[in-house]
């Protein structure tokens, strides 16, 4: 259990990256962003399949299958939702919506997975599912008054970015859950090699997606295929594809194979803590009491959710 929140710790550390990127990266349209960072995370799965290829040859065809489903799905199109809420609504309002994963995959996997991992009771799990929640909801609306003060708010703006971050949610509901059913129905298999197959089916998805844009006018808008900046362009998918991706994926298949996905989903609240303190020190600031308010909130629902142990379970865990 322990090791498990830890790596479920370090994963939602790496992924708090992916946040900023488009912030620092606001002239480069969403798809080229996803495409960059997938092109990077295929590239280096490359030679670390090649290191894993004895674990790699156990995987049946349907496996292979499920990695491409999960590699779409989750990879592809959750962050090319995400990069383009961002953009068009800045960090607040994606970070709010996104920050109710742990809520909307707790219940989900409390209710699907009830055989395999037992059910966290509702009556313990709602307190800390409230704390979550209004943690969230605290965070982000003095964020929005922050955006609506600026004058960078706009009804078209909301209503797109809305959309799209809610879109992101429902892919990433899905992945977590797929994922951990693959993970826990095979606890003999590696996370790590599971992470690098994942990337092996990026890979290709990723060029199609790259050679798509180069195909656009203009190329979506930048110089194709590294933008005004290259450099820096390269080097933050290079960071993405190995952290953000790769190392993240590993930690958070690490953390699967040992939680119950109830409570590893209520995990995912450290992808959000961590998305606004690199948010905070992007910006030079402090929070504002409102916000560590917020947060205190979100670290004290994890707290208390993490003491909670799954009950009535007919299927034990290996």
């Amino acid at each position: 259990m322990a090791a498990g929140i830890g790596f479920a710790l370090i994963a939602g550390m790496l992924w708090g990256l992916v946040f900023i990127a488009p912030l620092m990266l606001a002239e480069y349209p969403a798809m080229l962003l996803s495409a960059g960072r997938y092109l990077a995370f295929g590239l280096i799965a490359l030679p670390l399949g090649w290191l894993d290829r004895h674990n790699l040859r156990r995987l049946s065809a349907a496996d292979w299958r499920e990695a491409l489903k999960l590699a779409l799905v989750g990879n592809l199109l959750y962050y090319l939702c995400l990069a383009s809420a961002i953009q068009r609504a800045g960090g607040a309002l994606p970070t709010m919506i996104i920050g109710t994963l742990p809520v909307v995959i707790a219940i989900t996997a409390n209710r699907r997975n009830v055989r395999r991992d037992g059910q966290l009771p509702w009556r313990l799990l709602a307190f800390p599912l409230l704390l979550i929640l209004s943690g969230i909801l605290l965070v982000n609306h003095a964020e929005m008054q922050g955006m609506q003060q600026s004058g960078e708010w706009s009804l078209q703006t909301y209503g797109s970015g809305v959309l799209l971050a809610c879109l992101a949610v429902v892919c990433w509901t899905w992945y977590p859950v797929r994922n951990a059913d693959w993970l826990r129905n095979h606890p003999d298999r590696s996370p790590r090699s599971w992470a690098t197959a994942q990337g092996l089916m990026t890979l290709p998805l990723s060029a199609i997606l790259m050679a798509g844009i180069g195909l656009l006018p203009e190329s979506g808008g930048v110089a194709f295929p590294f933008g005004p900046t290259p450099q820096k362009f390269i080097l933050l998918m290079l960071a993405m594809g190995l952290l953000a991706s790769w190392l993240g994926t590993l930690c958070w298949n690490e953390a699967s194979q040992r939680l119950p996905t109830a409570l590893a989903g209520q995990l995912i609240v450290f992808e959000t803590l961590f998305a606004l303190l690199y948010a905070f020190v992007l910006r030079g600031e402090f929070p504002p009491l409102q916000i560590l308010a917020g947060i205190t909130l979100l670290v004290l629902g994890v707290i208390l959710a993490v003491r909670i142990r799954p009950v009535g379970a007919v299927e034990s865990a290996h």
